[in-house]
């Protein structure tokens, strides 16, 4: 038997929601999300009461893709074209980072 005191478990963060609270969340219209999903760029689960579930990470992509679909007056596509270059970006260059690290030890 273990001496050591159990620590009390918080709830863990659910990281989805459901539609409502995902369209609260970015402040994007109903008809723009299913344009998003038909697009294959927005994926969500279904939950067992056959809700839509929404991944929190992206409420970020798709605030960031309505701000480049206003600022440039760009269709929704070729935000969702840029958003994805972007992250392309970020993702290499943090990779670039790391090799970087790797070659000063």
């Amino acid at each position: 038997m273990s001496m050591t005191p159990k620590k009390p478990s918080l709830p863990v963060p659910s990281t989805v929601m459901v539609w409502q609270e995902f369209i609260e969340a970015t402040g994007i219209a109903p008809e723009r999300l299913q344009e998003l999903m038909g697009l294959g760029w927005i994926e969500a689960r279904t939950s067992a009461a056959q809700d839509f579930l929404f991944r929190d990470v992206d409420i970020y992509r798709v605030r960031k893709l309505e701000r480049i679909c206003c600022d440039f007056e760009l269709p929704v596509l070729g935000g969702t074209i840029i958003v994805d270059l972007l992250e392309r970006i970020d993702s290499l260059q943090r990779r670039v980072q790391r090799l970087q690290h790797f070659e000063d030890e």
